[in-house]
Protein backbone atom coordinates (compact mmCIF):
# COMPACT_ATOMS: atom_id res chain seq x y z
CA UNK A 1 0.00 0.00 0.00
CA UNK A 2 1.22 3.65 -1.19
CA UNK A 3 0.54 6.45 1.30
CA UNK A 4 0.63 9.72 -0.44
CA UNK A 5 0.91 12.62 1.50
CA UNK A 6 0.63 16.20 0.49
CA UNK A 7 2.29 18.94 1.48
CA UNK A 8 1.09 22.50 2.78
CA UNK A 9 1.23 25.15 1.06
CA UNK A 10 3.05 28.19 2.68
CA UNK A 11 1.10 30.46 5.31
CA UNK A 12 2.07 33.81 5.65
CA UNK A 13 3.30 34.64 9.40
CA UNK A 14 4.08 30.94 9.94
CA UNK A 15 7.81 29.82 10.06
CA UNK A 16 8.37 28.07 7.23
CA UNK A 17 11.75 25.54 6.45
CA UNK A 18 13.52 22.12 5.90
CA UNK A 19 13.78 19.12 8.16
CA UNK A 20 16.57 17.55 5.97
CA UNK A 21 16.82 13.38 7.06
CA UNK A 22 20.43 12.87 5.32
CA UNK A 23 19.86 9.20 6.77
CA UNK A 24 17.98 9.15 3.41
CA UNK A 25 19.85 10.96 0.76
CA UNK A 26 21.23 8.74 -2.02
CA UNK A 27 23.42 11.62 -3.14
CA UNK A 28 21.93 12.16 -6.96
CA UNK A 29 21.88 15.66 -6.60
CA UNK A 30 18.56 16.34 -7.72
CA UNK A 31 17.92 19.40 -5.29
CA UNK A 32 21.24 20.99 -6.44
CA UNK A 33 20.45 21.05 -10.71
CA UNK A 34 16.18 22.01 -9.38
CA UNK A 35 17.75 24.67 -7.52
CA UNK A 36 19.80 25.19 -10.43
CA UNK A 37 17.20 25.36 -13.20
CA UNK A 38 14.78 27.29 -10.97
CA UNK A 39 16.86 30.16 -10.07
CA UNK A 40 18.96 30.35 -13.34
CA UNK A 41 22.39 30.49 -11.32
CA UNK A 42 25.05 30.41 -13.97
CA UNK A 43 27.28 26.89 -14.46
CA UNK A 44 30.97 27.28 -12.93
CA UNK A 45 33.33 27.81 -15.79
CA UNK A 46 30.98 27.42 -18.21
CA UNK A 47 29.83 23.71 -17.14
CA UNK A 48 33.23 22.43 -17.44
CA UNK A 49 35.43 22.11 -14.16
CA UNK A 50 37.74 19.77 -12.74
CA UNK A 51 36.96 16.94 -10.61
CA UNK A 52 37.80 17.32 -6.88
CA UNK A 53 38.81 14.24 -6.23
CA UNK A 54 36.95 14.37 -2.79
CA UNK A 55 34.87 11.75 -3.70
CA UNK A 56 31.47 12.48 -5.81
CA UNK A 57 31.29 16.04 -4.47
CA UNK A 58 32.69 18.15 -7.17
CA UNK A 59 30.47 21.11 -6.22
CA UNK A 60 32.50 21.46 -3.16
CA UNK A 61 30.93 23.93 -1.03
CA UNK A 62 28.14 26.81 -1.48
CA UNK A 63 28.52 29.96 -2.94
CA UNK A 64 27.17 32.90 -4.78
CA UNK A 65 26.10 30.49 -7.86
CA UNK A 66 25.55 27.02 -5.71
CA UNK A 67 22.35 27.50 -2.94
CA UNK A 68 22.59 23.82 -2.32
CA UNK A 69 25.45 21.76 -1.87
CA UNK A 70 25.41 18.20 -1.82
CA UNK A 71 27.83 16.26 0.75
CA UNK A 72 29.74 12.98 0.47
CA UNK A 73 31.96 12.11 3.54
CA UNK A 74 33.34 9.14 3.39
CA UNK A 75 34.05 7.00 6.58
CA UNK A 76 35.96 3.92 5.94
CA UNK A 77 38.70 1.72 7.63
CA UNK A 78 38.61 -1.08 5.21
CA UNK A 79 37.76 -1.46 1.39
CA UNK A 80 34.10 -3.44 2.43
CA UNK A 81 34.14 -2.03 5.83
CA UNK A 82 32.50 1.59 6.29
CA UNK A 83 29.97 3.73 5.13
CA UNK A 84 29.03 7.06 3.18
CA UNK A 85 27.34 10.18 4.87
CA UNK A 86 25.75 12.20 2.57
CA UNK A 87 24.20 15.25 3.17
CA UNK A 88 22.28 18.19 0.89
CA UNK A 89 23.31 21.44 2.44
CA UNK A 90 21.67 25.08 2.31
CA UNK A 91 21.07 28.20 3.71
CA UNK A 92 20.06 27.68 7.33
CA UNK A 93 17.64 30.84 7.40
CA UNK A 94 18.19 31.40 11.11
CA UNK A 95 16.31 32.70 13.69
CA UNK A 96 18.52 34.70 14.47
CA UNK A 97 21.08 35.66 11.87
CA UNK A 98 24.31 36.90 11.72
CA UNK A 99 23.98 38.34 8.69
CA UNK A 100 21.20 40.75 8.69
CA UNK A 101 23.00 41.48 12.52
CA UNK A 102 26.23 42.81 10.04
CA UNK A 103 24.80 43.83 6.86
CA UNK A 104 25.32 48.04 6.74
CA UNK A 105 22.40 48.89 3.36
CA UNK A 106 19.58 46.52 5.17
CA UNK A 107 19.84 44.66 1.81
CA UNK A 108 18.66 40.91 4.00
CA UNK A 109 15.22 40.87 4.98
CA UNK A 110 13.18 38.41 7.16
CA UNK A 111 10.19 37.50 5.39
CA UNK A 112 6.47 37.10 6.13
CA UNK A 113 7.82 33.11 6.23
CA UNK A 114 10.81 33.87 8.84
CA UNK A 115 13.24 33.07 5.99
CA UNK A 116 16.08 35.32 5.39
CA UNK A 117 16.82 36.73 1.79
CA UNK A 118 19.28 39.57 0.00
CA UNK A 119 17.56 41.83 -2.07
CA UNK A 120 20.42 42.29 -4.26
CA UNK A 121 19.00 45.53 -5.59
CA UNK A 122 20.01 46.87 -2.11
CA UNK A 123 23.38 44.62 -2.38
CA UNK A 124 26.39 46.86 -2.14
CA UNK A 125 28.60 43.75 -2.23
CA UNK A 126 30.64 44.79 0.55
CA UNK A 127 30.80 41.19 1.48
CA UNK A 128 30.54 42.27 5.30
CA UNK A 129 27.37 39.58 5.51
CA UNK A 130 30.01 36.52 4.28
CA UNK A 131 32.00 36.74 7.45
CA UNK A 132 29.19 37.23 9.06
CA UNK A 133 27.79 33.85 8.72
CA UNK A 134 28.86 31.12 11.10
CA UNK A 135 28.47 28.64 8.29
CA UNK A 136 29.70 29.51 5.71
CA UNK A 137 26.51 30.11 3.19
CA UNK A 138 26.71 33.77 1.75
CA UNK A 139 29.37 34.69 -1.26
CA UNK A 140 29.72 36.71 -3.83
CA UNK A 141 28.00 35.58 -7.19
CA UNK A 142 30.67 37.59 -9.70
CA UNK A 143 27.96 37.72 -12.57
CA UNK A 144 25.42 40.22 -10.72
CA UNK A 145 28.36 41.27 -8.29
CA UNK A 146 26.46 40.84 -5.05
CA UNK A 147 25.98 38.71 -2.58
CA UNK A 148 23.36 35.60 -2.76
CA UNK A 149 22.63 32.80 -1.09
CA UNK A 150 18.81 30.59 -1.08
CA UNK A 151 16.00 32.18 -0.71
CA UNK A 152 13.90 28.93 -0.14
CA UNK A 153 12.30 29.94 -3.10
CA UNK A 154 10.47 32.87 -1.65
CA UNK A 155 8.82 33.64 -5.22
CA UNK A 156 7.42 29.84 -5.14
CA UNK A 157 6.39 30.05 -1.35
CA UNK A 158 4.42 33.74 -2.70
CA UNK A 159 2.09 31.71 -4.80
CA UNK A 160 1.90 28.27 -2.73
CA UNK A 161 4.35 26.24 -4.29
CA UNK A 162 7.22 24.17 -2.76
CA UNK A 163 10.61 25.34 -2.98
CA UNK A 164 12.50 23.40 -6.21
CA UNK A 165 14.73 21.23 -3.91
CA UNK A 166 12.78 19.70 -1.90
CA UNK A 167 10.14 19.14 -4.43
CA UNK A 168 12.94 17.16 -6.90
CA UNK A 169 14.28 15.35 -3.95
CA UNK A 170 13.29 11.59 -4.83
CA UNK A 171 13.46 10.30 -1.36
CA UNK A 172 12.19 13.06 1.11
CA UNK A 173 15.18 13.36 2.51
CA UNK A 174 14.45 17.51 2.01
CA UNK A 175 10.83 18.13 4.42
CA UNK A 176 8.81 21.37 3.26
CA UNK A 177 6.40 22.61 5.61
CA UNK A 178 5.96 24.37 8.92
CA UNK A 179 8.65 24.58 11.01
CA UNK A 180 7.03 23.45 14.14
CA UNK A 181 5.16 20.43 12.37
CA UNK A 182 8.84 19.59 11.29
CA UNK A 183 10.06 19.46 14.46
CA UNK A 184 7.38 17.07 16.00
CA UNK A 185 8.12 14.72 12.74
CA UNK A 186 12.09 15.18 13.13
CA UNK A 187 11.80 13.99 16.76
CA UNK A 188 9.85 10.88 15.79
CA UNK A 189 12.29 9.81 13.21
CA UNK A 190 15.21 10.13 15.84
CA UNK A 191 13.22 7.96 18.27
CA UNK A 192 12.77 5.48 15.20
CA UNK A 193 16.33 5.34 14.15
CA UNK A 194 17.57 5.09 17.74
CA UNK A 195 15.21 2.42 18.11
CA UNK A 196 16.53 0.21 15.24
CA UNK A 197 20.10 0.69 17.24
CA UNK A 198 21.54 4.07 15.31
CA UNK A 199 22.35 5.48 18.82
CA UNK A 200 23.74 8.72 17.73
CA UNK A 201 21.19 10.13 15.64
CA UNK A 202 20.58 13.52 16.88
CA UNK A 203 18.79 16.55 15.44
CA UNK A 204 21.01 19.84 14.41
CA UNK A 205 19.58 23.27 14.65
CA UNK A 206 16.21 22.54 15.90
CA UNK A 207 16.49 23.78 19.35
CA UNK A 208 14.66 27.27 19.37
CA UNK A 209 16.46 28.18 22.81
CA UNK A 210 19.97 27.56 20.91
CA UNK A 211 22.84 30.46 20.22
CA UNK A 212 20.52 30.95 17.01
CA UNK A 213 17.50 30.99 18.43
CA UNK A 214 17.27 27.58 16.37
CA UNK A 215 17.65 26.68 12.35
CA UNK A 216 14.36 27.29 9.98
CA UNK A 217 16.52 24.49 8.25
CA UNK A 218 18.15 22.21 10.64
CA UNK A 219 19.17 18.62 10.14
CA UNK A 220 18.75 14.95 11.14
CA UNK A 221 22.78 13.22 12.26
CA UNK A 222 24.49 9.79 12.74
CA UNK A 223 27.07 11.98 13.89
CA UNK A 224 28.94 14.62 15.35
CA UNK A 225 27.95 18.40 13.38
CA UNK A 226 31.42 19.05 12.79
CA UNK A 227 32.10 15.58 10.68
CA UNK A 228 29.49 16.76 8.49
CA UNK A 229 31.13 20.49 8.18
CA UNK A 230 28.75 21.96 10.58
CA UNK A 231 30.10 24.61 13.83
CA UNK A 232 29.42 22.20 17.00
CA UNK A 233 28.39 25.95 18.35
CA UNK A 234 27.90 28.82 16.02
CA UNK A 235 27.63 32.20 17.38
CA UNK A 236 26.09 35.53 16.23
CA UNK A 237 28.71 38.23 15.07
CA UNK A 238 27.38 40.41 18.13
CA UNK A 239 28.57 37.76 20.49
CA UNK A 240 32.39 38.07 19.67
CA UNK A 241 31.77 42.17 19.68
CA UNK A 242 30.85 41.16 23.17
CA UNK A 243 34.03 39.10 24.05
CA UNK A 244 35.97 41.92 22.08
CA UNK A 245 34.64 44.96 23.88
CA UNK A 246 35.16 43.26 27.62
CA UNK A 247 39.20 42.56 26.69
CA UNK A 248 38.88 46.21 24.83
CA UNK A 249 38.08 47.71 28.62
CA UNK A 250 40.33 45.32 30.14
CA UNK A 251 43.59 46.25 28.17
CA UNK A 252 42.42 50.30 28.77
CA UNK A 253 41.81 49.72 32.14
CA UNK A 254 45.91 48.13 32.44
CA UNK A 255 47.02 50.81 30.63
CA UNK A 256 45.36 53.51 32.56
CA UNK A 257 47.32 52.02 35.29
CA UNK A 258 50.85 51.67 33.56
CA UNK A 259 50.12 55.20 32.44
CA UNK A 260 49.36 56.77 36.03
CA UNK A 261 52.75 54.49 37.47
CA UNK A 262 54.70 56.07 35.05
CA UNK A 263 53.27 59.72 36.09
CA UNK A 264 54.16 59.14 39.43
CA UNK A 265 57.74 58.20 38.53
CA UNK A 266 57.95 60.81 36.76
CA UNK A 267 57.28 63.30 39.03
CA UNK A 268 59.22 61.70 41.75
CA UNK A 269 62.25 61.90 39.43
CA UNK A 270 61.67 65.25 38.67
CA UNK A 271 61.02 66.01 43.28
CA UNK A 272 64.74 63.47 43.90
CA UNK A 273 66.00 66.21 40.95
CA UNK A 274 65.47 69.38 42.38
CA UNK A 275 66.31 68.93 45.94
CA UNK A 276 69.61 67.37 44.79
CA UNK A 277 69.87 71.20 43.09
Amino acid sequence: MVTITRKRAAVANEAMGFFTDTTVCIGCKACEVACKNWNQLPATHGGVSEMSGDSYDNTRKLDGTHWRHVKFIEQFDGPYNGRWLMMSDVCKHCVKAGCIEVCPTGAIIRTEFDTVVIQSDVCNGCRACIAGCPFGVIDMNMISGTAQKCTLCYDRMGVGLEPACSKACPTDSIQFGPISELRVRAQKRVEQLKAQGEARARLYGDDPNGPLGGLNSFYLLVDNPEVYGLPANPQLPSSRLQKSGAFSVATAAVLGVLALVGIRKRRMDEKEGVMNV
